[in-house]
């Protein structure tokens, strides 16, 4: 379901079959904003998911475009996956799943045949799932950029709650001991300058900035919709503002992302470093 929502579609969890009709309904009405939607339909369903079939010819008699998606795996696989979950089938609560998978296969047998992709999952991590989705089922979509979002913060004022990846630039010297600089920030070129003094800043920059490089492309790559890039420092005013903003530069251009750069702490007081 992430692969459709990150490309535009309105997405339905566990949709009885007979209740597609009137989403279809809804969203062929004049004025719905919806245009294109996906609907993950299961065993979970029970009797209503015999249906499936006669709502596809409905939306064949319809004249709606539609597409079937239809995921399996090798039965080891599923039943591997069930214990490790600790989950009764769905279609054999009081028995083996085994037989449980084995009615699945023939329940489900109709609706194999009408797929326009058949994945099977069987060793596949969830990225690499993604990946195939989006690859062969998406083909005609335009890639999503990558929402970057690089963010500095004070650890003072509590750590950076939503970061993927967490920067600690408190090792570089700290303006706040110099009092022509204290009431500045990290955006004045003063500061940048202070912190810099003994080419530290620049030797950081010359790590960070490599392994930046090699990591962003391939959150492209994998299909990650956001990225939370943190810089901390102790009062989020100074290093880490400078830091980040430096990043945010730095990347701002490059065609596959989408960069914003936020200061959560950089308005907060700081009368201790």
């Amino acid at each position: 379901m992430n692969v459709f929502e990150d490309a535009g579609y309105f997405c339905v969890d566990n949709l009885p079959p007979e209740m597609i009709r009137s989403l279809v309904e809804l969203f062929v009405h004049e004025g719905s904003k919806v245009e294109r939607a996906a609907v993950v339909s299961d065993v979970r369903g029970g009797e209503y998911f015999e249906a499936l079939r006669a709502v596809l010819d409905d939306l064949d008699a319809l004249g709606v475009t539609h597409h079937v998606l239809f995921l399996e795996a090798e039965q080891q696989a599923l039943v591997t996956r069930y214990k490790e979950t600790r989950r009764r089938h769905p279609l054999a609560p009081e028995s083996s799943v085994t037989g449980g998978i084995a009615q699945e296969r023939a329940l489900l047998a109709p609706l194999r045949e009408r797929a326009d992709l058949v994945i099977d999952t069987t060793g596949l991590k969830a990225h690499m799932l993604r990946r195939k989705i989006a690859d062969e089922f998406l083909p005609r979509t335009v890639p999503q950029r990558l929402a970057v979002t690089f963010e500095s913060f004070g650890f003072k004022h509590g750590p950076s709650r939503d970061a993927d990846l967490t920067f600690d630039v408190r090792f570089l010297p700290n303006p706040h001991y110099e009092p022509n600089l204290r009431p500045l920030t990290g955006h004045d070129d003063r500061v940048v300058a202070y912190m810099d003094r003994d080419g530290g800043l620049t030797e950081f920059y010359e790590h960070l900035e490599p392994l930046m490089d090699f990591l962003l492309p391939n959150y492209v790559a994998e299909g990650k919709a956001h990225l939370m890039v943190a810089v901390g420092c102790t009062g989020g005013r100074h290093r880490s503002v400078a830091v980040a903003e430096h990043l945010a530069a730095r990347y701002r251009d490059r065609t596959a992302m989408f960069v914003e750069v936020k200061h959560r702490d950089v308005d907060k007081a700081s009368a201790t470093p």
